[in-house]
């Protein structure tokens, strides 16, 4: 019986948190882009008062 060959992998629910987890992982890759690219980019003029 071979790793893969676990039940494990055959259960719905193992694929469903991988595939949950994954997401995860992507969002908070782009938040981090996103929240990077707003703090680096150039600040515009305040008026002052």
């Amino acid at each position: 019986m071979s790793l893969l060959d676990a039940p494990i992998w055959h259960d719905p629910g193992t694929w469903i948190v991988l595939g949950v987890s994954l997401l995860f992982i992507i969002v908070g890759l782009v938040m981090h882009r996103v929240i990077r690219k707003v703090l680096r980019a150039p600040q515009a003029n305040e008026s002052k008062h």
